[in-house]
Parts: structure tokens; C-alpha cells; sequence
């Protein structure tokens, strides 16, 4: 039997008072923990803003890394170790604006990482500045004038991209938002989770009693099914229910688990057909030197047809 492990770095957290980030923090490290892992078995990498400070609060293996690119390191990580359960955290402006190329190709890749996007609606870091998920017209304390952009819908692109396992969760609703995390990083595929996270600094607007006079959760609804199988008679018709509640906003917004595709293979199991022994011996697992502390690659051998005398 596996020791039960905390993942609760007992270290001071360094957030805002009334940060929506200490709730993510705390189902995040509860949903670890209640799964039975290991600190060997996770590698939690973030990018850079408020969110990014999370690998340091988590008591596994994990990096700080780039603006906007958290996802290629995580599947970096994912694909050399395969049986590691890696988990992005970053918020809507790292995620969503500078990495957005990046949250678009693991849709398609979908390599097995689990993506947990703080959305706050603003930039809290650097003073609150509008982010890609901010609605067209709202204006901020922090902004001048009111946001001249439209908002990106974080629901819909992860569907429509490709992430097999989609769902939103509320910072403040600790104990669902456990629930959902867990069956995220124990799904096959990538996962996206949008989190509400209110800004008690900088967004005035979306706050957290904002929030909780409108959020609900849809496994209420005992007729809500987001999940699509093999041969699915209604797989089409739960892939546009589900986009289609993506745009519900205003006085209701749904959280809980959009939709969920057991139908695509991860990356990570289609590489077995292209890289021999993969699944037994992935690239964590090699040998690079020999006993003596040697390298066991010959780089002239190896690049031997590419080398010009």
C-alpha cells in the first residue's frame, strides 16, 4: 500500500488576501492526495503571472517556467515519462494570449497533460491589465476605458481543438472543483479545466459574490450526459450541446463537466506504433552512459551521414 503523501508545501503562500488562487491551491494538493499518488508520481509546470507561483506551494517535481510556455514544457515532460501525471497551471492571459498557439496544438496533440487555467479576467500580476477572457465593454478599476476587445470562449476552443476531457470549475467551490480535478488527471487524454477565479485586487466586476449568485453545477441536471464512447449514437448531438452551453453567461453559468471524448487515443499511446519498446523503455527510462560514466551515444555514429569533412 502506497503512504498517503501531503502535497501542501508548508511554506508561506504569497497571494493576495481573498485570491480565488488558495481555493485552486487547495483542491488541486486534495485532489492529489485523496488519488493515492506519490510526490515521484506528478510534475505540476506553470508559466509566468499569479498562477505560476503554484509548482512552488506543490510538493512534487515541477518547473516556473516562460510566458505562455508551460503546455510544450509539460508535454516535453510528458512524453520522455509517460506514466507521470503532469498538470499546467497558468491563467487566462498566459494561457490564453501569448500561449494560445501552444493550448491550440495540445488540443490536437492531445498528449495526456492536464491543463488547469486560473481565469481571472485580467492580468493580476503586472496591475490588472484586460485579458483574453474579459467580456467586450467591461471596464475594470484598473482600466482607463472600457475593454475594446472581445472575450475568447475558453469552454468552446478547448472542445473544438480537441481536448477529450473539458469541464469548469469555481475557485470558491472547493470540494467540486476537487472532484473535477481528479477525474482530470486520471483521464487518459488532455484535459482543460477553466476555473473562475475572482481578483479581490483588480477585477471589481467578477467578484466572488459575483460568482456565487450565478454559478450552478450541471451534473444537477440528471439528463445532462457529456460523455461520448465508441459507435455513440449521440455523439454529435453531445458535442454541440455541449458548445453550445459554453456560451451561457450572465445571470447563469454552469460549471462542472462540459464534455468528454473517450473516443480519440492519447499521443502518447499513438506514438507505440512509431517508436519501438516505447511503453516498456520511454526516454526516462534509457540508458545514456555506461557504468564507468561514460555516454553510450556515439555522436559520430550517429550523425555519421550528416557530417561534412
Amino acid at each position: 500500500m502506497k503512504m498517503v503523501h501531503n502535497f501542501r508545501n508548508d511554506i508561506t503562500v504569497d497571494w493576495c488576501p481573498g485570491c480565488g488562487d488558495f481555493g485552486i491551491l487547495t483542491a488541486l494538493t486534495s485532489a492529489l492526495q485523496e488519488l493515492n499518488l506519490g510526490p515521484h508520481d506528478v510534475a505540476v509546470i506553470s508559466g509566468i503571472g499569479c498562477s505560476g507561483k503554484t509548482p512552488h506551494y506543490v510538493n512534487a517535481a515541477g518547473a516556473h517556467t516562460l510566458h505562455g510556455r508551460a503546455i510544450p514544457v509539460a508535454v516535453g515532460v510528458k512524453l520522455t515519462n509517460p506514466k507521470l501525471k503532469v498538470i499546467v497551471t497558468g491563467g487566462d492571459g498566459d494561457l490564453m494570449s501569448i500561449g494560445a498557439g501552444h493550448l491550440v496544438a495540445e488540443g490536437r496533440r492531445n498528449s495526456g497533460i492536464t491543463v488547469l487555467m486560473y481565469d481571472n479576467a485580467v492580468y493580476g500580476l503586472t496591475k490588472g491589465q484586460a485579458a483574453p477572457t474579459l467580456k467586450l465593454g467591461v471596464q475594470t478599476k484598473s482600466l482607463a476605458r472600457p475593454n475594446i476587445y472581445d472575450a475568447i470562449n475558453p469552454i468552446m476552443l478547448a472542445i473544438s481543438t480537441g481536448y477529450s476531457f473539458v469541464a469548469r470549475g469555481f475557485s470558491f467551490e472547493i470540494a467540486h472543483l476537487k472532484n473535477i480535478i481528479k477525474q482530470a488527471v486520471m483521464f487518459p487524454g488532455s484535459s482543460f479545466i477553466d476555473i473562475l477565479q475572482p481578483c479581490p485586487t483588480y477585477n471589481n466586476i467578477n467578484t466572488m459574490d459575483w460568482y456565487k449568485k450565478r454559478v450552478y453545477k450541471l451534473d444537477d441536471d440528471k439528463s445532462w450526459d457529456p460523455v461520448v464512447t465508441e459507435n455513440d449514437p449521440k455523439a454529435e448531438e453531445k458535442y454541440n450541446r455541449a458548445i453550445e452551453k459554453s456560451f451561457e453567461w450572465g445571470d447563469r453559468i454552469p460549471i462542472g463537466v462540459f464534455y468528454v471524448n473517450k473516443k480519440i487515443p492519447p499521443f502518447t499511446e499513438r506514438l507505440k506504433q512509431y517508436v519501438d519498446n516505447y511503453e516498456n523503455v520511454p526516454p526516462a527510462a534509457q540508458d545514456v552512459k555506461s557504468p564507468d560514466g561514460r555516454p553510450i551515444v556515439d555522436p559520430f555514429e550517429t550523425f555519421k551521414d550528416k557530417i561534412i569533412v
